[in-house]
């Protein structure tokens, strides 16, 4: 069983750059390949066939049928070759592998990138327009924050800078919510259900990977993340994608306690890449209560961060 534990002493950041999140031909073959792996032959309707199979999912033969192309074609496309592949095969293959929207998404992105010559790095925006910040403030009950595809927190609410305290406690800006995850021991404590914000945080960045091969600050954030925790290289070795949009999610404050809220992400649509995420507690509930004890401590909390 793999060491969980990460206290101990760090191996040092890499280097600006030394890092490449996405060798785009390498991560379409590896993405297929984990695809097909994960599906033996009978849930896609088909005989597993005689002889000894080398493989516990789908043959490539078997994609290739499903999807009514020929093996080589497949082939070829599985090894990253696919300049001139059509939108209709994509839709074919995501079938034949039973893939998910966010998974379908996650294939197309990766065929779009490496259809083109790599653009301009994706520049790391860290400031937030006022206007955004005062839809922010205005929401008194609930924790609300803005966060990019990178999970940097880009700027909270007095509440959600209550709740992140530990968050914030790290000098290092922007403040990343998948660095925290992986590389602070407070978070084991702080998240109920650690494997599964784990899962989302290293899922969500292969799928923002993705949609921005050439993003150098995500590119430095996923190196650092690799060097640094085996939880988050086991992870991101799984070729698992997965995008945060609604669901529950659990804390345990030091504070105030354990906490259950509902959440759902908003798209910023009039900036390129922030979300707003909206933490709320059911009426009358303990974590309800909770939030009032919790926003008697936010104003020292978010005054600290904001000087």
């Amino acid at each position: 069983m793999a060491n969980r534990g990460t206290a101990g002493t760090s191996l040092p950041r890499p280097p600006t750059g030394s890092v490449v999140v996405v060798a785009i031909g390498t991560e379409i073959r590896e993405f297929l390949t984990s695809r097909r792996g994960r599906i033996p032959p009978d849930q896609a309707g088909l005989r597993a066939g005689g002889g000894r199979r080398r493989v516990t999912g789908l043959r490539r033969e078997e994609v290739a049928l499903l999807a009514g192309i020929s093996v080589e074609y497949y082939t070829q496309l599985e090894r990253g070759k696919v300049r001139g592949v059509s939108e209709d095969v994509l839709d074919a293959i995501a079938r034949s592998l039973q893939l998910d929207d966010v998974e379908r998404s996650h294939l197309l992105h990766l065929v779009r990138a490496a259809k083109q010559l790599p653009t301009k790095p994706t520049k790391a925006d860290t400031e937030v327009r006022p206007g955004v910040q005062r839809v922010l403030d205005s929401i008194t009950d609930a924790v609300a924050f803005v966060r990019n595809s990178r999970q940097d927190m880009l700027t909270a609410n007095r509440l959600g800078y209550a709740l992140y305290a530990d968050l914030f406690a790290n000098p290092q800006r922007p403040a990343n919510l998948a660095r925290f995850v992986f590389l602070d021991p407070l978070a084991r404590d702080f998240y109920v259900d650690w494997d599964g914000i784990a899962d989302a945080a290293a899922f969500n960045l292969r799928a923002a990977a993705g949609r921005d091969p050439y993003d150098r600050a995500l590119t430095e954030l996923v190196g650092e993340l690799s060097v640094r925790s085996e939880d988050f290289r086991e992870r991101w070795a799984s070729h698992d994608v997965r995008q945060y949009r609604t669901g529950t999610q659990r804390f345990r404050h030091r504070l105030v306690g354990e906490l259950e809220f509902a959440y759902e992400a908003l798209d910023v649509t009039a900036s390129i890449d922030e979300i707003i995420i909206v933490y709320t507690a059911a009426p009358g509930s303990p974590t309800a209560d909770a939030l009032k004890v919790l926003t008697g401590s936010s104003d020292s909390a978010a005054d600290s961060e904001l000087r």
